[in-house]
């Protein structure tokens, strides 16, 4: 076993588990850090790999909110079990267009769009649309406080908007965000609700990935995967309780100048590269 190889796992495993949950674009972190240290395995192994990392970070929204999400908790009502289907049935519907775009485009989108000027591109535009957005929200009473008030018609809109984030840099916790908060949503019902959508999407593109590439891995590849979620896992468990405790308190305008000032990093060092 590598050393340096396996430090450049731990890396990702950390950068997939921190930006995950936050706006700010977890795969366009992971391609923009496999730019820099580029771990040593082939192509499509990579590109699954940085989809399949992802379910340790749906780990940790399954682990901390378990209690909420499962319908047959010890505690809970009749009524609180039918809420709770129900939460489901409207996570189900908002997965839908992500999921037929993300079907029909995935190839695509990996052949054209998975480089550092989109990357730059999204996270400048999505920065300047968070900072937008806030401003227009300071004085705003958002009239749907709780996931359980999200109906049936929002959630399919929060859901095409999660088609946006098909696009690399966009973030898909940052897009739903975005439009949930549009159609009326809290900070905290939005970004909620983005974490429980996370949940289907990612188990299908990480099992879409894996059909892809295959299940036939060497001992290091599986020791690969398992170390990357493995790391993602804790480190998500402590990126999702960061969010809802900071924004208990402040807006997403840090998160959109943090956007806005990476996507320019980004892009000045895509163009010295390429003039190199």
């Amino acid at each position: 076993m590598d050393v340096i190889e396996f430090l450049k796992v731990v890396v990702l495993g950390l950068v997939e588990g921190f930006t995950e949950w936050l706006p700010i674009s977890s795969t366009g972190h992971m391609i923009l850090v496999d730019e820099i240290i580029h771990l040593n395995v082939t192509e499509d192994f990579m590109s699954m790999f940085r989809v399949v990392i992802q379910l340790g970070a749906i780990l940790a929204v399954v682990v901390l909110y378990f209690h909420k999400l499962n319908p047959f908790a010890s505690g809970k009502t009749e009524k609180q079990r039918i809420a709770t289907f129900q939460l489901w049935v409207k996570i189900v519907v908002a997965c839908i267009p992500a999921a037929v775009f993300g079907l029909l485009f995935d190839d695509w989108m990996d052949a054209h769009l998975y480089n550092g000027y989109v990357v730059a591109a999204m996270l400048v535009v999505y920065g300047i649309l968070f900072i937008m957005l806030e401003n227009r929200n300071k004085y705003t009473e958002f009239p749907i406080q709780r996931t359980a008030q999200i109906h049936y018609q929002t959630a399919l809109y929060i859901g095409l908007f999660q088609v946006l984030s098909l696009v690399p840099g966009t973030s898909r916790s940052g897009a739903t965000i975005l439009g949930a908060m549009l159609l009326g949503c809290s900070r905290g019902a939005a970004a909620e609700f983005s974490f429980f959508l996370g949940i289907p999407v990612m188990f299908g593109a990480s099992l879409l990935k894996l059909v892809k590439f295959g299940f036939s891995f060497t001992g290091t590849e599986i020791f690969y995967l398992i170390a990357g979620m493995l790391i993602a896992f804790v480190v998500s468990v402590y990126s999702i309780k960061f969010l809802m405790s900071y924004i208990r308190r402040n807006d997403f305008k840090v998160f959109g100048y943090y956007r806005i000032v990476l996507g320019v990093i980004v892009l000045a060092y895509f163009t010295v590269t390429a003039l190199i």
